[in-house]
């Protein structure tokens, strides 16, 4: 697209005539504007970029649940030498207390003055975070999106489509918190098969009594930020394809408008096989789901 756009502008305009204005549909600056991310030369306050201050950054979040395959995937971003995706940063209550306070800690992250282990701060060319949508992101979500907009933040929806899986892997995570089954330490992404081994012993009991309205629950939270976050430049990746499906990632890449490198991770798969082995009350799960919309979740990924 670039190429034609430079082959076109170097044509004599004077000759030229506006037969017609092309409808809004048909814009195709407009379109081509929307596939590009937007470019930003930060000028941080903690540091100077020295020789990257004419290197171009890329801003984008993360928008996710817990149990969603984030805490993976941004390892995975984190593994390209160009891409600083720095955490969860407003699982910290004092980060999030009103939308001043948001507002403060997105300038810090997007100025590169935001620093942690996964910073490349000098020579990054796309920077971010994740963010749960139980973070205020629903809550102040008109602010949120006008600012993803003025400052041209590209937004990446992560979830998970086996929201059964997810509700698996967040009462065993919950449990660990307290239980602490590896050595007494509590730990939500594993770097062994021993540990995973470990963690994935502990079985939950569903709570099949309000399992469909929880799973109804969980699905409406995303339908509601895919439209609050309608307007932003977005796409949306399942945790499930990037697993199955290596071009997603390069997908995303292009996305962030990034050259492609091969990411890896050094996390494991913690639930790794069918949902039977990792339920106590499964019998009584079958016969809830059964018959609903949610029986696809019985089966596996």
């Amino acid at each position: 697209c670039l190429r034609q756009i430079n082959t076109v502008s170097k044509i004599k305009t004077q000759n030229l005539q506006v037969i017609e204005s092309p409808s809004p549909d048909s814009n195709i600056l407009a379109q081509l504007e929307a596939r590009i991310p937007t470019l930003h030369y930060p000028k941080p306050q903690t540091f100077s970029r020295g020789e990257c201050i004419q290197n171009p950054v890329r801003f984008f979040a993360i928008l996710s649940m817990q149990r969603s395959g984030s805490g993976w995937f941004e390892t995975l971003l984190n593994s390209h030498i160009n891409i600083s995706s720095n955490g969860e940063i407003f699982c910290a209550m004092d980060r999030r207390k009103n939308i001043s306070t948001i507002m403060q800690t997105l300038d810090r992250v997007y100025k590169l003055d935001w620093f942690n282990s996964a910073s490349k701060n000098e020579c990054s060319a796309a920077v971010g975070f994740k963010w749960m949508l139980n973070q205020g992101l629903i809550e102040y979500h008109k602010e949120i999106v006008e600012y993803f907009n003025y400052r041209g933040v590209s937004v990446v929806f992560l979830f998970r489509r086996n929201l059964l899986r997810r509700m698996v892997s967040l009462l065993a995570n919950s449990h660990d918190r307290y239980a602490k089954l590896l050595n007494g330490t509590h730990k939500s992404h594993v770097h062994s098969q021993e540990e995973a081994a470990a963690l994935s012993s502990y079985k939950p009991i569903i709570n099949c009594t309000s399992l469909i309205s929880d799973l109804r629950e969980v699905e409406m939270d995303a339908v509601k930020a895919l439209e609050y976050f309608n307007s932003t430049r977005h796409m949306v990746v399942y945790y499930e394809d990037l697993i199955t499906n290596n071009t997603k990632l390069n997908d995303v890449q292009e996305f962030l408008g990034l050259p492609r490198k091969e990411l890896t991770s050094r996390q494991v798969k913690i639930h790794k096989g069918p949902l039977s082995d990792f339920v106590k009350n499964w019998d009584d799960v079958i016969k809830t789901l059964n018959g609903t919309q949610y029986e696809r979740f019985l089966q596996a990924d």
